[in-house]
C-alpha cells in the first residue's frame, strides 16, 4: 500500500514548537511519508539559526529554504514562500500539508496547498488577536480543508465563519503534549547550557505591532526603561522578524551589559518550557504569556495590545506600554495565587492528531470547499 505524503510546515521557533510531537509521532507511525519544509525566521542566525535545531532531531526528509533577506516586507517574503514551496510541491506532491497558525508562511502554505489540490490542514485557527495575525489566522482557516482547534470556543468561530462543523476537531494545543512530557531536560542541564546565573528570574519577550509601528520606539523604552528600573533578574528571547523587530533589537543591545540580563536570540522549546515553568512570572506581549503560562500557573504581566481579544486569566494582569504601571503589576505578582488553566488543552493532541489522521472520511473530502451558512433567526 502506498502510503500517504504528509507534509508539515513551519517558518517560526514557536510553530514548530506547537508541531514537533506531531511530527515525531505520525514518523513514527511508520504509516506515512513524513516531510518538513523548514523556512522563515529558522533560516536568519540573527534568530538563532533554529533551522539547525530541528536537523538534530535526525527526522527523515527535511528541505530548509530561505524565503527571506534582513528588512524585507511581509508581502515580500510572503511572495518568496509561496515561490519556493510551490516548487518544492511539485517535485514532492504530497498528498496533505499541515500548518500551523497565523504567519505569513502558513498563510503561503495554505495558499499553495489550495491551488494545487492538496488538502490543508491548519491547526490552531479559531482564535483573536489584536493585530494583523488575526486577519492571516481566519485567512489560512477559509484556504484549510481540515481544522484542528484547541477548544470549542475556536471551533464556534469557524462554523460562523462558515467552516462544515465534522471537519473541525478539537484536539487541544500541541505544545502542551511538550509541556507535560517527562522528556524535558531539568533546570539545572538548561541553566548550565544557556550560562544562566540566576536563581530567581523572569522571563521577556516582546514583538513588534505591525499595525502600530508608528509609536514601537517610544514603547519599547518605557518597557526597557522598567525592566532595568525593577532591579530584577531577567531572561530576555529576542522578538519575532516581524517589520519593526530591528527597533527592538536595539533597544535591547542597551542591556547586554547588564548583569541582571542575559538575552538570547533564540531558546529551543524545550528549554524554553523548563525556564517558563520555573519562572517568576513572564512579562511581555507573547502568545506565551496568555497560552502555555496559565497551564504552569506561572503569572504574566502582558503589555499593550497585541494579544486583545485572547484568553484572560487570574495569572494575567494587562497593562499599557508605561514603566510606572509595569513596575506597579510587577510588584503586584507577587501576591497573585493561581491555579493552572487547562483552557488550550491536557496534554493528549498527539493521539487526537493520529485518530484525525487514520479517519478515512478526511482523505476523501471533497477539495472544492463550500460555505456552511449559519441560521441566524
Amino acid at each position: 500500500m502506498n502510503k500517504k505524503k504528509i507534509l508539515f510546515l513551519t517558518g517560526t521557533r514557536a510553530d514548530f514548537g506547537k508541531q514537533q510531537s506531531l511530527i515525531e509521532a505520525t514518523e513514527k507511525e511508520g504509516r506515512y511519508d513524513v516531510s518538513i519544509f523548514i523556512t522563515g525566521m529558522h533560516m536568519e542566525p540573527r534568530y538563532g539559526s533554529t533551522a539547525n535545531e530541528i536537523l538534530k532531531g535526525n527526522f527523515k526528509n527535511v528541505y530548509s529554504f530561505i524565503n527571506q533577506r534582513q528588512q524585507d516586507s511581509m508581502e515580500t517574503i510572503l511572495a518568496n514562500t509561496v515561490h519556493g514551496l510551490g516548487n518544492y510541491i511539485y517535485i514532492k506532491k504530497p498528498d496533505m500539508l499541515v500548518v500551523h497558525g497565523d504567519r505569513v508562511e502558513a498563510l503561503a502554505g495554505a495558499i499553495v496547498g489550495a491551488l494545487n489540490n492538496l488538502l490543508v490542514v491548519h491547526i490552531e485557527g479559531g482564535e483573536v488577536s489584536g493585530t494583523i495575525d488575526e486577519s492571516i489566522r481566519h485567512s489560512v482557516s477559509k484556504l484549510a480543508h481540515i481544522h484542528l482547534v484547541a477548544n470549542e470556543e475556536a471551533k464556534r468561530r469557524l462554523i460562523q465563519m462558515g467552516e462544515k462543523e465534522s471537519n473541525i476537531y478539537i484536539i487541544g494545543s500541541p505544545d502542551i503534549d511538550l509541556m507535560t512530557s517527562q522528556d524535558l531536560p531539568s533546570l539545572k542541564s538548561v541553566k548550565k547550557d544557556f550560562d544562566i546565573p540566576f536563581n530567581r528570574y523572569a522571563i521577556f519577550m516582546y514583538h513588534p505591532v505591525t499595525s502600530s509601528l508608528h509609536n514601537l520606539m517610544d514603547n519599547i523604552q518605557e518597557v526597557v526603561k522598567a525592566i532595568v528600573a525593577s532591579e530584577r533578574n531577567f531572561v530576555v528571547v529576542c522578538p519575532n522578524n516581524d517589520p519593526g523587530s530591528e527597533l527592538i533589537l536595539e533597544e535591547l543591545e542597551m542591556l547586554k551589559d547588564n548583569h541582571r540580563i542575559k538575552i538570547f536570540p533564540s531558546i529551543r522549546f524545550k528549554a524554553f518550557l523548563v525556564l517558563l515553568k520555573n519562572c517568576e512570572f513572564i512579562l511581555g506581549n507573547s502568545s506565551a504569556g496568555v497560552r502555555e503560562a496559565p497551564f504552569y500557573a506561572i503569572p504574566t504581566i502582558n503589555i499593550g495590545n497585541r494579544q486583545n481579544g485572547r484568553f484572560l486569566h487570574k495569572t494575567i494582569i494587562d497593562v499599557p506600554e508605561s514603566m510606572e504601571k509595569i513596575i506597579s503589576a510587577i510588584e503586584k505578582v507577587k501576591c497573585l495565587k493561581v491555579k493552572s488553566s487547562k483552557h488550550f488543552g491536557d496534554g493528549k493532541s498527539t493521539k487526537r492528531f493520529l485518530n484525525v489522521l487514520k479517519s478515512k472520511s478526511i482523505w476523501a473530502e471533497n477539495i472544492q470547499k463550500q460555505f456552511i451558512d449559519v441560521n441566524i433567526v
